[in-house]
């Protein structure tokens, strides 16, 4: 691996990548970022920005938000208790793979991988098996010339606080065709009927490659003509509202996240004079290219990444459950032996207002708390995030964009990559942090799992020249690839998130 050295700002691309010729070393003149490219058939970006920039709601203010959310996490009748496996209705272990599955057929199962390289076994553990593509639906409308969406305050038995904000619609296709014999999804059939509406984005994306296996889904936002009226449990707030939000601990769920970033944004208004890092961070919405500011073509990134996909020699399948070396299972938990990534438990769930008041399942249970970092560094005036080409064996190509350091419970004992000294120091530190918040991950299959997200800024003696699985990208590329699925890892979108949330 190339070695990280100090190294002055003007420090060409690694050799070992494709690289582009370096920017001009005059910074942009003006901080008024160029329009981001627009996903067909949707508003301008400016639609979602203006919103963006609103702080307080046509429909409710930020006050009454508040008071709206204090009413749900007021609600009694919500309970998740852990109980052995033999209490699960509905699901069993099947008695010849030992895999655990619902007696439909449907919803998820628990099964065993194998990660192999060069023909010998590497890893196994086991792992969620969706193969369904599920619906993280926003549906957007208008109020006084300002978008505003429909949030979901959602319950889900996995959550550290029970309550999150959520997309109007985050649901399987086993429950939102109802396999479950309960109510129906609320607002689903906006999204199962997106051709009939204003379809502002619409794109599949993966989730956690440590958990599952070949998991996506439906990432898309809908804009509405008609009245829609909220139920209890939804509210109308502006994404200003929204990107407020996110530096509250546990409060934005993840699929609200994984849907926020697939929007695009123009930036930040005018910063304020003498804000270096927002005026950085301005020009970094509006570079796509070298001639607009950025280290790299959009052409090179997608090269880059493909190079990574091919270097990758990973071997991933699915084995049966009971084939799944050092791992064991006991009255109420499947464990691996050296107590160290994760765990499956089970649990009986209780819940006045989801489509079935009762129910079982189990559930992944992390033993850690995760850690995702974005480092940022003005490149001639123009702020990049480093990312990296990580595999993980869940991931439909194995290989995808990650952020520049990345803890995942699991994905440690894989030993998939080593973080650069350099880097993880930078990532651990306490200096240049503009983002810090603890936020769960998907509440409805892990138990209690949370991933501290961060931003760092690092200066010029943080070299420009990285390790050939590092590249470092602007605002306006991590959103441009948005656009398409297998580009960014669930991590990495929560990251482009957070840094909406910045200005």
């Amino acid at each position: 691996m190339t070695a990280l050295s100090a190294a002055p700002s003007s420090a060409a691309p690694s050799s070992a990548a494709p690289s582009s010729a370096a920017p001009s070393s005059a910074a942009p003149s003006s901080a008024v970022p160029l329009p981001v490219a627009q996903v067909s058939g949707a508003p301008p970006a400016g639609a979602f920005t203006l919103s963006a920039l609103r702080p307080d709601g046509g429909v409710l203010s930020t006050d009454a938000f508040h008071r709206w959310w204090r009413g749900r996490l007021d609600r009694p009748g919500f309970e998740v208790t852990r109980i052995p496996f033999d209490e699960l209705e509905g699901w069993a272990f099947d008695p010849e793979s030992g895999n655990l599955r619902h007696h439909s057929g449907r919803f998820f199962s628990i099964e065993g991988f194998e990660l192999s390289t060069d023909g010998a076994s590497r890893h196994c553990q086991p792992i969620i098996n969706q193969p369904e593509i599920g619906i993280l639906g926003i549906l957007v409308k208008e109020f006084d010339g300002v978008l505003h969406c429909l949030m979901q305050a959602k319950f889900e038995p996995g959550n550290v606080n029970t309550w999150q904000l959520s997309p109007t619609v985050q649901a399987t296709r086993s429950n939102y065709t109802r396999v479950h014999k309960g109510d129906d999804t609320p607002y689903v059939q906006y999204f199962r009927e997106a051709h009939r509406h204003r379809v502002l984005v619409d794109v599949l994306q993966s989730e956690q490659g440590a958990w599952f296996w070949r998991k996506r889904n439906r990432n898309i936002v809908i804009q509405v003509e008609e009245d829609v009226e909220p139920h209890e449990d939804y509210c109308w707030v502006t994404l200003g509202q929204v990107r407020r939000m996110f530096p509250v601990d546990n409060l934005v769920n993840m699929d609200a996240r994984t849907v926020l970033s697939c929007m695009p944004f123009h930036g930040p208004g005018e910063p304020a004079a003498g804000d270096a890092f927002t005026e950085a961070l301005a020009r970094s919405y509006g570079a796509a290219d070298p001639s607009s500011g950025a280290l790299r073509s959009p052409g090179e990134l997608v090269s880059w990444l493909t190079e990574a996909k091919c270097r990758c020699e990973w071997k991933s399948r699915l084995i049966p459950l009971r084939d799944i070396a050092r791992w064991s299972r006991t009255d109420d938990e499947l464990v691996d032996q050296a107590l160290q990534g994760f765990s499956i438990i089970a649990v009986r769930v209780a819940a006045d207002n989801r489509e079935v008041k009762w129910w079982t399942q189990p559930l992944l249970a992390t033993r850690t708390t995760g850690m995702a970092v974005f480092l940022a560094r003005p490149i001639d005036g123009v702020l990049h995030f480093l990312v990296r080409a990580q595999p993980e064996p869940g991931l439909l190509d194995l290989v995808e964009m990650a952020p520049s350091v990345h803890m995942v419970s699991g994905l440690d004992t894989l030993g998939a990559h080593t973080d650069h000294p350099l880097v993880l120091e930078r990532a651990l530190g306490g200096e240049g942090v503009r983002f810090d918040s603890l936020m769960s991950e998907e509440g409805g299959r892990f138990y209690h799992a949370q991933t501290r997200y961060k931003i760092v800024e690092v200066g010029e003696d943080f070299p420009v020249d990285v390790p050939w699985d590092y590249c470092w990208v602007t605002a306006r590329q991590l959103m441009d690839l948005l656009g398409h699925g297998h580009y960014l890892n669930i991590e990495a979108r929560s990251l482009v998130a957070c840094v909406h949330s910045l200005w």
